[in-house]
């Protein structure tokens, strides 16, 4: 059946549906960026908001001509800007030889439909150059498998009355994983693979929930970095853990967990994780299909929330982290939360001064340092160690060489400080985590009658 014409003719073939060509951006192409802003006045963060999607197209390799403003009371039903304003986004972009069209929001399928016909361009919504973005840093079986769904989600309400045309696909915003998998793009066919998809994720989650549980039997705390995206947090890791992680100054440099170990200035073992790094406007379908690695969240005993202090939307940023820890724990106490100000080394300026001094007005207790330089590293590694608070005792054991097993146990639950070897049995000094103390307690209270033969001793605790 042939597809009714619009009033407004397109100025090229708009044949291939949204999901194929015509939805895709590749490298170097041109596009315009084009924000709403909402009420009378308008909103600041709506500038910051169209600022942050200027730098998500260069992160996609899209070179921005021109950035439009409009702003209403509400967002058009049909055309989402208003068709007087898509007649002149036409012109704007036959002027400026535009091959797509930005929104700085998140599109319904007959809006983004209507607009491609009225403008004659591609037309691209702020979760389509997100997911795409996902698609080209996903390195992990586990990542692509995520982006992919978050895509066929997505896709998928937008299929009616776009059927012809869902046979040819390629890498590209929004269907860039799926694309390349030259995939039927039938409804069944989605379907069934996000089925397929959900089973395998499900099974990935079971074995990351081994790896969790023996993070914690083997009682080493985690301490989990969170933050904006491109705050520096990965640059952290590597100063706290001489680690390798990928770092670079453009968004979503790292999307799959990293977990390394350390040891603070005290001896004591730790592992740090950084996570995803977050956005305003995260698109819906990206939040469960990211939660794996915001899981490890929940699971800290210490959280790191990583600002950009150089940063304009430090406000922005610090409600950012705050809604997604509100939304991942609920009613549930948040672990303790340690705020850093990180890239102060980027502060040059009089007014960027002033407006770090004003946010830490609301923020006292945040802590200024530069990830890159190492400056206020050593007061961050004193922050750490007392938000772990007092984890440690120190213990001595009497261990006869009948109950020798126990000694590999103490050496992999926490610090060997001494041992001393007898004619009886070895005299052992460590240094255990309360979980660790509890599992050396649970072992010693299984062996046969109660009598282990072990002599366990109280210390004053060293941290």
């Amino acid at each position: 059946m042939s597809r009714t014409k619009t009033k407004l003719k397109p100025s090229g073939s708009l044949s291939e549906d949204r999901a194929g060509k015509r939805a895709r951006l590749y490298g170097k192409e041109k596009a315009i960026l084009v924000g709403l802003e909402l009420g009378r006045q308008g909103d600041w963060r709506e500038l910051e908001s169209l600022e942050e999607l200027r730098a998500l197209s260069r992160t996609a390799g899209i070179a921005v001509l021109r950035v439009l403003r409009q702003r209403r009371v509400r967002p058009d039903p049909a055309y989402f800007i208003g068709k007087g304003k898509a007649e002149q986004l036409r012109e704007l972009a036959q002027e400026s030889e535009a091959q797509a069209i930005i929104f700085d929001e998140s599109l319904s399928p007959a809006q983004g439909r209507n607009l491609e016909e009225a403008i004659g361009v591609k037309i691209i919504d702020r979760t389509q150059l997100i997911m795409d973005i996902f698609a080209q840093r996903a390195q992990s079986v586990e990542a692509k498998l995520q982006v992919e769904l978050a895509q066929l989600q997505y896709l998928l309400p937008r299929l009616r009355g776009w059927g012809e045309a869902l046979s040819r696909l390629g890498g590209g915003i929004g269907t860039r994983g799926p694309g390349e998998m030259k995939l039927e793009m039938e409804r069944q066919t989605i379907r069934r693979r996000i089925r397929l998809i959900g089973e395998r994720l499900g099974r990935a989650e079971r074995q990351r929930a081994e790896r969790r549980r023996r993070r914690v039997r083997a009682a080493i705390p985690q301490i989990v970095l969170i933050g904006y995206t491109n705050s520096g947090k990965s640059t952290l890791l590597n100063r706290l853990c001489g680690a390798k992680a990928v770092v670079a100054d453009r968004l979503f440099a790292t999307l799959d967990p990293l977990v390394r170990r350390a040891r603070l200035p005290d001896h004591r073992r730790v592992t740090f994780i950084d996570t995803v790094g977050l956005i305003r406007k995260l698109p819906p379908q990206l939040v469960p299909a990211f939660h794996s690695t915001l899981e490890a969240v929940r699971q800290a005993d210490l959280l790191l929330g990583v600002l950009d202090g150089s940063s304009e939307g430090l406000a922005v940023q610090l409600e950012t982290i705050r809604a997604t820890l509100a939304e991942l724990f609920g009613q549930e106490p948040w672990p303790p939360l340690i705020h850093l100000l990180n890239k102060i080394d980027r502060i040059s300026e009089p007014e960027q001064r002033r407006r770090l001094e004003l946010f830490r007005y609301r923020l006292p207790q945040a802590l200024p340092l530069s990830a890159l330089t190492g400056e206020q590293m050593e007061q961050l590694w004193e922050q750490i160690a007392r938000g772990l608070g007092q984890r440690l005792r120190l213990v001595e054991l009497e261990i006869p060489y009948r109950q020798a097993w126990l000694i590999e146990r103490l050496h992999r639950w926490g610090e060997v400080t001494a041992e001393r070897y007898g004619d009886e049995g070895v005299t052992i000094e460590a240094l255990l985590e309360r979980r660790s103390l509890a599992e050396l307690q649970r072992a010693l209270s299984q062996a046969p009658e109660g009598d282990s033969g072990v002599l366990l001793t109280w210390r004053e605790s060293r941290a």
